[in-house]
């Protein structure tokens, strides 16, 4: 069967492209744009998004007759910059698709402001409220809520380990890490787990030695590592050389991706779990075939920062597709229910809430010995999906 795209070609070749309705048509350009940290703290986010969203815009070229590009917008880690830069793209740019916000702090702040001008934002922060009490018409997220996070790394580690019952937590303390430690506290409740204790810490703590001789001191069973990207690589990097992995256990709620994995080598991440919104292990035909061109590519195997905006680029593009129009509010009336396949396997975009729902996984690091391959960090040893109820996560659409 001849595709539009084919039939485009074909009518090129005859010479059609000179028609001036033709030539107009093509001019017209569709910008997408990904706000993410691309300096400060979580500077790597920003290096690795930028791939994802280049990896999508140039498989698809076009969509709907339009000439697809992006942008990216620095937003510095901070709410109040990712709000102007939002801003002066909507205002001066006239952009309303966003895709690829990662902090939690940043994506509500923008959620409000996209809404607000008719926009559309895909969002991989982790944070409850986005699909929760302050859920939107314009926002979806592709990531996961830190109820998931937390159900689908700690929950299936306490079934694992039954004995250890004993389990102490660091957090950050923003919106992010509250989250986590909300839903953790809950489910030690359900699981009889008792939590001996808990150390909060900034945003720019890189020293964290008196928290882990504070874990030392409550003779914990499990530390649960509750911060993320160089921060949880900090504290793990310190835990270990404190000898804490002969003492305890050690869990990260939530991966960073496989450049945290390089960066800590295979002695430190050996035998510690870790949370994974994305490992590029996953077997998908879909993952499959991104792994492969990602490597083909960049000559690097695709980390989480990287996936998450191919996979909300990826997915915006197949409900662009779906509406046959770029108009935000025909785009979000497509995306609301679709199914698709995905990353992870057969993705669904819940109408209620705009929650993707989709696997999460937990993985136990590999030694050097056991490694297959360079990026072989780590063996999925769990999967599953969880998710509470729209309506028991707040979302009231309005």
């Amino acid at each position: 069967m001849t595709t539009r795209r084919d039939f485009l070609k074909l009518s090129a070749a005859a010479g059609l492209a000179a028609h001036p309705l033709f030539s107009i048509a093509q001019s017209e350009e569709l910008v997408l744009a990904c706000p993410t940290a691309m300096s400060g703290t979580f500077s790597a986010i920003g290096k690795y998004s930028d791939l994802g969203m280049k990896l999508a815009v140039d498989q698809q070229g076009t969509v709907q007759g339009k000439k697809l590009s992006y942008r990216m917008l620095d937003t510095e880690a901070q709410p109040a910059t990712a709000v102007r830069r939002v801003q002066e793209a909507m205002e001066q740019q006239n952009i309303r698709f966003f895709t690829g916000a990662l902090l939690s702090a940043e994506s509500l702040a923008m959620s409000k402001e996209i809404d607000k001008a008719g926009g559309l934002l895909i969002t991989n922060g982790g944070a409850d409220e986005l699909t929760g009490s302050d859920c939107n018409h314009s926002t979806f997220r592709w990531a996961l809520p830190t109820y998931s996070l937390i159900q689908g790394s700690a929950r299936p580690l306490i079934d694992l380990m039954p004995k250890a019952k004993r389990w102490y937590t660091i957090t950050p303390q923003y919106v992010f890490g509250e989250g986590l430690l909300r839903n953790a506290k809950a489910l030690f409740k359900e699981k009889g787990i008792e939590h001996v204790g808990n150390s909060y810490h900034s945003l720019t703590e890189r020293e964290f030695s008196g928290y882990l001789t504070n874990a030392m001191a409550s003779q914990a069973d499990v530390l649960f590592l509750l911060n993320y990207g160089a921060q949880a690589s900090d504290a793990l990097r310190q835990a270990v050389s404190f000898g804490l992995k002969q003492k305890m256990t050690i869990i990260v709620a939530a991966a960073s991706g496989l450049e945290q994995f390089q960066a800590l080598g295979a002695d430190v991440c050996e035998d510690v779990y870790f949370g994974a919104v994305y490992w590029h292990t996953i077997n998908t035909a879909y993952n499959k075939n991104f792994v492969s061109q990602v490597r083909e590519k960049f000559n690097i195997s695709p980390n989480y920062s990287l996936a998450g905006p191919y996979a909300n680029t990826r997915m915006l593009i197949e409900a662009i597709n779906k509406a046959k129009s770029t108009d935000p509010k025909a785009v979000i009336a497509a995306m609301e229910g679709m199914q698709y396949e995905g990353l992870t396997g057969t993705e669904e975009v819940r109408k209620a809430d705009h929650q993707v729902l989709r696997d999460f996984y937990l993985v136990k690091g590999n030694s050097k010995a056991k490694m297959r391959d360079k990026d072989d960090y780590a063996d999925i040893i769990h999967s599953g999906r969880f998710f509470l109820s729209p309506e028991a996560a707040g979302c009231r659409m309005v």
